[in-house]
């Protein structure tokens, strides 16, 4: 998915050490549904963990990378969280 980073918080330590981020995404394209163009704009919560966690808390804001991963639940159940597994500056 390629996104937009518009915010980063600080970098955190999991109870096992590990290096954690918490970031919200900003996603924008053109699909066709039923032949009709629709733009698709939406921001993402999303989370890195280890070196992925290091390198994303020190990206400036607006940076636009592709992003690899998956989507699970949040921890409290309300709504959805992007794992980022990789990404890369485009």
């Amino acid at each position: 998915m390629s996104a937009v980073v518009v915010q980063v918080q600080s970098l955190r330590y999991t109870p096992a050490g590990i290096p954690a981020v918490n970031l919200v995404l900003e996603h924008e394209s053109t699909v066709t549904e039923m032949d009709t163009p629709r733009l698709v704009k939406l921001q993402l919560r999303a989370v890195a963990f280890g070196a992925q966690a290091e390198t994303l808390s020190r990206q400036g804001l607006d940076s636009v990378c592709e992003f690899h991963g998956f989507l699970a639940n949040a921890r409290n159940g309300k709504g959805v969280v992007f794992h980022i597994q990789d990404f890369s500056k485009t």
